[in-house]
């Protein structure tokens, strides 16, 4: 509906806009919701804010408060809240569809469909237990509950081994360049991130601290590392930042060891996590740089782009498998939950095989079923939502 809105004391005129009604339950909280469309200018939003603020009962949302009511009256479970917060903080394609995967309830789905049969598995346990002397209860429910036991483990433990692509695309693949000083690290840095974020000097121990640096590679987020040069120093400050360094490649996903082309190494690092790259290329002839890529050694100058192709290539191609199908667990709350199902699963089909005991293989079960519950928020909502909603956008 087109409005024009006035200070209802004063009767000057604020803005010309709309007002959009959404009745509850039907609204995206569940409650009777009204949105003001305004013009943009901060002095019209905060016009606006001053006469809605003096008006009693009215006050600022609060950091996710939409969502979380959302959540609250049914419209959300926790899964889904947390994709959306994903879907808002979403910086590149591969972590959009992940995001969105998330909050359209794909893993929601899957552990609903999960839980429901393990109660079904439970309830054939207590029949088991209760009724073990009634001429209607069939006699072989308890293989039929570790048969469905067994498949949900089977289930379950590929999308766990998948999580941690999922916690990777949601956080970003992260690449250090290390090395000694004067290797080009900042100049490589500089290079890749198309811009001059680095200071680069001949002076050795020029970069103290960590300067990181995103960017988007096939979709996926890659954060560049860039760290203090290696060496042997006395200086406590370059001692420190040598140490963060060090910290800071031992954490990373890849590790870019960089190499003076002029110089001599014992060993070509060539591994999974860490890649030798020998820089500063066109510091020497043709011959020496095909002798170093014949190690399988990745050859450039980043000062001059020889060689950045091929490099850009391969952080493409790794960076690249964290792609493909959204994963379905994304956060490590939910593998937590997850691995907690299987752990009890596991436990119930032991005592079930080991001990023949009934009563508890249904208490390992009851356990699984809670733990599958509170991926999605069924069971110990309250203790997980100040954590969730923390880093909420205002009001979202």
């Amino acid at each position: 509906m087109h409005v024009v809105f006035r200070d209802p004391d004063s009767r000057e005129t604020l803005d010309d806009g709309l007002v959009l009604w959404f009745p509850g339950p039907a609204s995206e909280t569940g409650e009777d919701i009204a949105e003001l469309h305004l013009h943009g200018g901060r002095a019209i939003v905060a016009a606006v804010f001053q006469v809605l603020g003096n008006i009693p009962g009215f006050r600022p949302a609060q950091a996710g408060e939409f969502t979380r009511r959302a959540l609250l009256n049914g419209k959300l479970d926790l899964a889904a809240v947390e994709g959306l917060g994903d879907l808002v903080v979403a910086e590149t394609e591969a972590q959009r569809r992940q995001a969105m995967a998330q909050f359209r309830g794909a893993l929601s789905e899957k552990v609903e469909a999960w839980r429901g049969r393990l109660i079904e598995v439970l309830a054939l346990v207590e029949a088991a237990i209760d009724f073990s002397d009634e001429g209607d209860v069939p006699g072989n429910l308890m293989e039929a509950a570790q048969k469905t036991a067994r498949e949900l483990i089977g289930e379950i433990k590929p999308v766990l081994a998948d999580a941690p692509r999922g916690e990777r695309l949601r956080e970003g693949f992260t690449v250090a360049i290390a090395g000694p000083p004067n290797v080009g690290k900042s100049t490589l840095l500089n290079r890749l991130a198309e811009r001059d974020v680095a200071i680069v000097s001949p002076v050795p121990g020029t970069t103290r601290d960590a300067i990181e640096v995103a960017l988007d590679l096939k979709g996926v987020p890659v954060v560049l590392i860039d760290t203090a040069g290696v060496r042997e120093t006395k200086d406590p400050v370059e001692a420190e930042g040598v140490r963060r360094a060090l910290g800071r490649a031992k954490a990373a996903d890849l590790v870019l060891w960089l190499v003076d082309a002029n110089q001599k190494i014992a060993q070509v690092r060539e591994s999974e996590r860490e890649w030798t790259v020998h820089t500063k290329a066109d510091l020497i002839d043709s011959d020496s740089q095909r002798q170093l890529r014949d190690q399988a050694s990745i050859v450039i100058s980043a000062q001059t782009g020889h060689g950045m192709d091929r490099l850009i290539e391969r952080l493409s191609d790794v960076a690249g498998k964290l792609g493909g199908e959204p994963a379905l667990v994304t956060h490590a709350r939910q593998r937590h939950a997850l691995t907690d199902a299987v752990t009890r699963l596991e436990a119930g089909l032991l005592v079930a095989n080991t001990l023949g005991c009934e009563e508890l293989f249904a208490e390992e079960l009851r356990l699984a079923a809670r733990a599958l519950g509170r991926v999605t928020g069924r069971v110990d909502v309250e203790e997980v939502l100040g954590e969730i909603f923390k880093n909420f956008c205002v009001g979202k």
